[in-house]
Formats: C-alpha cells, structure tokens, sequence
C-alpha cells in the first residue's frame, strides 16, 4: 500500500480527535464562565450584605428613639471596653464595627465620666459627647444610710456625715410645695396619698438605704433627696413586674416592707415574718407590731408597757385595722422582696429573744408558752 493511502486512512482518526478536543476545550469554558459567574454572584451578594451590616452598624439603634440612657466610663478605660459598654446599654449595634470606627477617625481622647446619651444618636455624635465630657470627679463626702431608719434617724446621720442642718432636714420634709414638686418628678414611686394629713412625713419609708456620694463639701437636701429617690425608683423598679401582681398599691407595700425590715433580723426571718403578716390579714386580725407602737409615739422606748400600747395613732397597729397609715423606716430590698414572695407557713406569732432568735407558732397559747421560756424567764 502506497504512503499517500496510508495517510488518507489515518485521517479520520485525527479529525475525530480534533473534534473531541474541541468539544473539551468548550465544556470547560463553559465550566469556567458559570464559575465566574457564581463567583461574582457570591461577590457581589456577600458585598451587599456586608454593605447592609455595616450600615446598619453605623447607623442609630433607634432613629425615633426618646429614650435617654445614663452611663457611666471609668478612669482607665479603653476604646474596646467603652464600645462595649455602649453596646451592652443599646446604644450602638456592633461594638467591633464602633472600634474600627473610632480607629478610622482617630478619636482617642475619650474622658471618664457620667453620660447621658440615646439610641437615636449617631456614632459621631456619641463620639463627640465621650470625647467632651467632664472628667470624673471623686468624691468629697460618702454618707450611708442604713436599712431600718426612720426620717429623724436618716436627718440626724445627714448632720453628722454631711454638715446638713437635721432641723432643716425634717422642715423640707414636710414642706408640702416641695413635695408637690416631688410627686410631679417621681410619678413612679410618689403619689397624693403621702399628703394624707395623718402623716408624719410623707418621704418617710421613701428614702431608700445605701451609701451616697457627694462631689462638694455643701451638700443640700434636695442633693440628699434627690439621690436617694433616684435609688428607690430603681430598685422599685426592678420589681414592677411583681408589684402590679400583688392587690397592694405601692404605698401599702413600701409600708407592708418597713414593717417586716423594722420586726425581722434575717433574710429567712423577714419571708416567715411577712407571711405571718399575710395570714393576721386574711384572718382579720390586727398586725399588732410593736415598732409601729414606739413610732407613734415618736421617741425611742426601750420597753413596752400596757400604757403604750393605748396610744389612738393611725400608726398604732394595735389601734388600727390592716396597715398603719403609712411607712414607719426605710426598707431594704429584702424586706420588700419577702412582702412579695413570702414564705408558706401557717403561724400567726412570733417574738425574739435577747440574742434575735426568732421563734414562730399557730395559736396564741404556744405564743405564750414561748414567751415564758423566752423572754420572761430572762428578766
């Protein structure tokens, strides 16, 4: 067979595999355009969506918002721990984004203080504001305030600790426009009812006990006020849930407190005590509390006689029916926790001995009982 027969039978081989290579050359172009474009759909949604999220980071949380929110940033804080912070109080979305922010727009001269600021600001503007405040100062005068005092006790430790006047003090405390104005700022916690004639100061069991700071030597009352019923509208506020649940106004509760903070050494003594209290109520007895007694008389008396217990006081609660008219002292947070989640118990009694151990019982011949064991055999 001649070279030029041989060529003409191998031809159609090659052309076979031209055509294959061809085809394979065009599948994978095919491959690799639908790669790209898969690849740019990817790019272009995963930019967007990045687009949305940053947005939405620079963005206010609340445009609209009304909203005021008091912070306060520590000496020594860092940009990382104040974005956090705004961002634990919703002031920001994304405390990251906050950090490469202030970093982009070198704002590092932030300053301790107190802030009131809104989720309807912008991060220039929260920046602005940290960046401009005030330093924080420290404190000139720290006054504690302890649980169970009345308005006379807590006038006198403002004297002592504080330089204010105690007969000052107690006038302002019953200064009715004053008052008024009070109400007005604190609808939360203050209503008419504290001007029922029958009490003796209307803030009294409103003053909430904790310790205060001052910023200048001269303090004044309506500084001291103001500080302490800004403590109360918080921690009643924290429980307002529970407290709307109950069939009590805010007034019988805070009065209900001080009576278990006034009778109860304990955590534990305070939820029997209040339940004890429950069930006089439901029984239709009267409380029969003898710090109510020594309040109505308006002096410190160390020991109760028959006499005592005569005295026609609406604070009496061995006068009066229910409730005395109003708060006898200050309430700790556990004493208003325990008048709203009491104990379960049965008891109607209780008394202490010399060393505050308190002893409970159903009917009033146990009470007797553990009285002459209790108390009148250590006379």
């Amino acid at each position: 067979m001649s070279e030029e027969k041989k060529n003409k039978q191998k031809l159609p081989k090659y052309n076979e595999l031209a055509v294959k290579r061809a085809k394979d050359v065009s599948v994978a172009r095919k491959i690799i355009l639908i790669l790209l474009i898969i690849f740019a759909i990817i790019v272009v949604v995963g930019g967007f969506s990045a687009y949305q999220y940053i947005q939405k980071a620079i963005s206010p949380v609340d445009p609209s918002s009304n909203q005021e929110v008091e912070i306060t940033i520590p000496l020594g804080a860092s940009s990382s721990d104040i974005a956090d912070l705004l961002e634990e109080e919703g002031l920001i979305e994304n405390s990251l984004v906050y950090r490469f922010y202030v970093k982009l727009h070198n704002m590092a001269d932030f300053q301790a203080g107190e802030y009131t600021l809104s989720p309807s600001m912008t991060l220039e503007e929260i920046s602005e504001e940290l960046a401009t405040g005030t330093l924080m100062e420290e404190a000139v005068l720290r006054v504690t305030v302890p649980e169970g005092r009345n308005m006379e006790e807590i006038a006198t430790i403002y004297e002592e600790n504080a330089g204010i006047n105690q007969e000052d003090f107690l006038q302002k405390m019953q200064d009715e426009s004053y008052i008024e104005e009070l109400i007005d700022n604190y609808p939360a916690i203050l209503h008419e009812v504290i001007l029922n004639e029958d009490i003796i100061y209307p803030l009294e069991g409103y003053l909430f006990p904790a310790t205060y700071e001052f910023f200048h030597d001269k303090p004044t009352v309506e500084e001291a006020v103001t500080q302490m019923l800004d403590k109360t509208n918080e921690i009643v506020d924290s429980h307002r849930e529970e407290i709307e649940a109950t069939d009590f106004s805010l007034h019988e509760l805070l009065t209900f407190a001080s009576l278990v903070e006034e009778e109860a050494p304990s955590a534990e003594d305070r939820q029997q005590i209040a339940a004890v209290f429950y069930n006089r109520l439901e029984d239709g007895m009267r409380l029969q509390t003898d710090p109510t007694v020594i309040y109505a008389h308006g002096e410190h008396i160390p020991r109760l006689t028959y006499d005592h217990y005569e005295i026609e006081s609406p604070y009496n609660t061995y006068y009066v029916d229910g409730l005395p008219v109003g708060p006898i002292a200050n309430f700790g947070e556990s004493s208003l926790v325990s008048v709203l989640e009491p104990a379960d118990n049965n008891y109607f009694y209780f008394l202490a001995d010399s060393e505050g151990n308190v002893y409970y019982s159903e009917t009033y011949e146990e009470h007797q009982h553990l009285e002459e064991e209790y108390i009148h055999s250590q006379d």
